[in-house]
């Protein structure tokens, strides 16, 4: 089922691997021309336009964009009291982890009088989407409202595609995770109607004001990630996701079961989705792609997983030892990585490029999926090499405050004075030294 790359006896440069290794491929440029009126138009028309995309897509117009209170505490007075216990162990472990993620203000006296200090300041209103699909993902509420809360963000919405099963409202449980979480605005409009719409807000059905936000995070399709891509700079956005992926870097010493359970679970996610084993030993890789064989055509989703695990995104990658096992993750940078070697925490301290690390061979991805404390919304498509998961840091802006007084701006002012006529900027300069002028009676 999985295609192998052996790259053992060789040494390849960075640029090859890049070129040899699985990897998939989602062309948001070939989506932007559909993406682009869509956009558009609820730039113009606002709900209205949204609401009319969203009838043609999902097959169900919802009365207003905005989901009633009632809608929403109905959903969660319903939801199965395990799945709410679920829930609120994942929001308190999250809620710990993230707390830990927030910035004081730095001050930095840079010379007597002259102080510059840090300070970082919540977004104003952000805009969290929720995609719909193959599956629900009341997780992915957890994952965007709790660093968004713990930043301090004082307003948010999430937006999260209409379903015709369940009045034209979002699904019930991602509803009743909104309102674990004390989410009160919810919008049901999901796609890139949603993006635009949470971008450039306006008035609903109902003659509400909804409020364009300043920043919008959370995965979705490929036609989300146009959207991003093309509201970007009118607000700003946390990443353009691909599929998902997962990268295991293993030897001998890993259980082939284990292996196959985790490389199958990201595949389940989507056909689109990548399953890399990265391992040293032909006869590990053998192992587990037996029991590839075996859990996939025993898994729930078995047609969804063998496409995914079929596709040129995925594969096993043979290795000379995990030296360059080593290379090989780090140029992958992986959405997702698990090391299961020997001494694995070791060997996670060197890698340089994930989204998220997994040590050993009881922290699976599934972990962070759901209760790990940390979080899933993390980079794809090799970002991971320049790019961080989402965090408190993604809703806080650092801002700059320059406090000197006339003795300290004295000491540096034949510098900036200098500095400003060899950019040819005299006014610069100027600028300082009319501080310093004697005043002229008038």
């Amino acid at each position: 089922m999985l295609s192998r790359t052996d790259l053992r006896g060789s040494t390849p440069t960075a640029a090859q691997l890049r070129r040899a290794l699985p990897r998939g491929g989602t062309d948001v440029n070939a989506v932007l021309p559909t993406v682009t009126p869509v956009v558009q138009d609820v730039q113009s028309h606002g709900a209205v336009a949204a609401l009319d995309y969203g009838e043609r897509f999902d097959k169900v117009r919802p009365a207003t964009v905005r989901v009633p209170a009632q809608v929403i505490a109905d959903a969660a007075a319903g939801l199965d009291p395990a799945v709410t216990a679920a829930l609120r162990e994942s929001i308190d472990r999250a809620r710990l982890v993230h707390a830990d993620q927030r910035r004081a203000t730095v001050t930095t006296e840079v010379a007597p009088g002259g102080r510059v200090a840090e300070k970082w300041i919540p977004v104003r209103r952000v805009g969290l989407y929720v995609p719909g699909g193959n599956a629900v993902y009341p997780s992915s509420v957890v994952m965007n409202v709790v660093p968004a809360q713990a930043a301090g963000v004082p307003s948010l919405v999430v937006a999260s595609p209409p379903q015709a099963d369940f009045g034209g409202w979002p699904h019930p449980t991602i509803l009743a995770a909104c309102a674990l979480l004390g989410v009160d605005e919810v919008w049901a409009v999901g796609g890139a109607q949603a993006v635009a719409l949470l971008a450039y807000g306006g008035a609903d059905t109902d003659g509400a004001e909804l409020d364009p936000v300043d920043l919008i995070t959370g995965p979705g399709n490929i036609y989300v990630t146009a959207a991003k891509r093309l509201v970007r700079g009118v607000v700003g956005i946390d990443s353009e996701a691909g599929p998902t992926e997962i990268a295991i870097l293993a030897d001998e010493s890993a259980d082939p079961a284990h292996v196959a359970a985790d490389l199958i679970s990201q595949a389940e996610h989507d056909v689109m989705a990548a399953s890399v084993l990265v391992t040293d030993s032909e006869t590990f890789a053998d192992a587990v792609d037996e029991q590839v064989a075996i859990q996939a055509a025993a898994t729930k989703h078995s047609e969804r997983v063998a496409e995914a695990l079929g596709g040129p995104q995925s594969g096993i990658v043979l290795v000379d030892d995990l030296e360059a096992g080593l290379r090989v993750v780090d140029e992958y940078a992986a959405e997702h990585l698990e090391i299961q070697t020997r001494d694995a925490a070791s060997i996670a301290e060197r890698v340089r490029n994930a989204g998220a690390i997994f040590v050993g061979p009881y922290s699976p991805v599934s972990l962070g999926d759901y209760c790990a404390g940390s979080n899933h919304v993390l980079p794809t498509s090799g970002s991971a090499r320049f790019a961080s998961g989402l965090s408190v840091q993604t809703f806080l802006k650092g801002v700059h405050i320059i406090d000197y007084d006339r003795a300290a701006l004295g000491e540096v002012a034949g510098q900036v004075v200098t500095l400003a006529d060899a950019e040819d900027l005299p006014a610069h300069g100027d600028a300082v030294k009319a501080r310093f002028a004697p005043r002229t009676q008038s």
